[in-house]
């Protein structure tokens, strides 16, 4: 019989991204102890890019909790993004409209942040294990996977927390959840280029040949992004012809041009909008992408991750030291309530700046009048910084 190594501990958490070691790290702080388990290597999680706005709350959480103060001191500040259609560039200006900024800092980032804060303060990480399974949701929480050297592993726990992503396998384990879907009939095609930056802060553009978002890096590697469909193969894009459909998209009167250079790495992603819930059932809860996935055009997704486990850790500490199991009752509908704001949000900024392929001239004319109320109504500038920057956290 092969060897089953046991642990016991208080909170079992499935997946070691940010918003996994972001909860491991608070409830460690509360003094209340947890296991982190994932799939993937620390490598494997570390060298996977993805998206690096951070609102003020998100930032703020990061160095009020002692994780690290480098986001400061490394990433960009950036006080406002630019609204790009009919040629021309419409700057919404956060700190002018709402006193607050977002910051450049890429998800890769602040997961090395966390993982060093965890290490140095010794928390129990096991990654690049297999076969994980949760059992005993409702009663004895337990958590079974093998580990790289073929050990079989037991956690029970009093909760598990599934911060496993939009390939949840804990998600799965809640029984009659209601699953609210939009898939979108397009991605983006976006591309890692060594070149200088062409803007200081994010360009976000609408063009009849479709959407385009020009991002930062380094001062010597970009990010950048345009309107796709799904099926594309990134592969059949050679540099120049994605050189010639970004110029295309970002041409105008005001003779803006964007500096080239070698691509680096290519990718299409696809996108949904998706909302399951409860996000509890009995001693398992769901955090982040589990639960909730949003178009990335608002740049909610890692946000409403860390906004999530800041809500969940006070409501585990709670429960957990007081005894309150009701506490755990609230989980949902407080967390819900700002994932559907920023659904909305997300929504809204992806219809407004993409191309449906079914569109008329009167959508098209629509959206051109939408896009100028906006830029001309300081109400409607307010509420695109209010949403971009972050809903201040109760």
């Amino acid at each position: 019989m092969s060897k089953l190594d046991t642990t016991r501990t208080q909170v079992a958490i499935v997946g070691g991204g940010p918003a996994g070691l972001m909860l491991s790290h608070l409830l460690h702080v509360a003094g209340v102890d947890g296991v982190v388990v994932d799939h993937r290597t620390v490598h494997q999680i570390a060298t996977t890019h993805r998206a690096g706005i951070l609102e003020r709350d998100s930032v703020r959480l990061l160095v009020e909790s002692g994780v690290s103060d480098r986001v400061l001191l490394e990433g960009a500040e950036h006080e406002g993004i630019d609204l790009r259609f009919g040629g021309e560039s419409h700057r919404i200006d956060f700190q002018a409209l709402v006193g607050a900024s977002c910051w450049l800092y890429p998800q890769t980032e602040v997961f090395v942040d966390l993982h060093r804060a965890r290490t140095r303060d010794h928390g129990d990480l096991r990654y690049g294990v297999s076969d994980t399974e949760v059992t005993g949701v409702l009663d004895t929480p337990t958590v079974r996977y093998t580990d790289a050297d073929g050990t079989r592993h037991e956690i029970t726990a009093d909760l598990v927390v599934g911060a496993d992503g939009s390939r949840s396998v804990c998600r799965t384990m809640i029984a009659g959840a209601r699953q609210y879907v939009r898939d979108y009939p397009f991605a983006w095609f976006g591309i890692l280029v060594q070149a200088p930056p062409s803007a200081s802060e994010l360009v976000y553009t609408r063009a009849p040949e479709g959407f385009a978002l020009i991002s930062q890096r380094t001062e010597e590697v970009q990010r950048m992004y345009f309107q796709c469909d799904a099926a594309e193969d990134p592969d059949d894009w050679s540099d120049d012809r994605i050189w010639d459909q970004l110029q295309t998209r970002l041409q105008g009167t005001d003779g803006f041009q964007l500096k080239e250079g070698a691509v680096i790495q290519r990718t299409v992603l696809p996108f949904r909008s998706f909302v399951q819930t409860p996000m509890r059932h009995g001693r398992l809860v769901l955090v982040g992408d589990a639960a909730h996935t949003v178009p990335p055009t608002g740049a909610k997704g890692l946000n409403l991750a860390l906004s999530d486990v800041r809500l969940l850790s006070e409501v585990v500490e709670h429960a957990l030291t007081k005894g309150d199991d009701d506490a755990l009752d609230t989980y949902t509908e407080r967390a819900l309530s700002r994932v559907w704001k920023a659904q909305h949000f997300s929504y809204w900024m992806t219809t407004m700046l993409h191309n449906a392929a079914d569109a008329s001239d009167f959508d098209e004319q629509r959206q051109l009048g939408e896009l100028h109320t906006l830029v001309s109504s300081e109400a409607g500038r307010t509420y695109l910084a209010e949403g971009y920057t972050g809903w201040p956290s109760p």
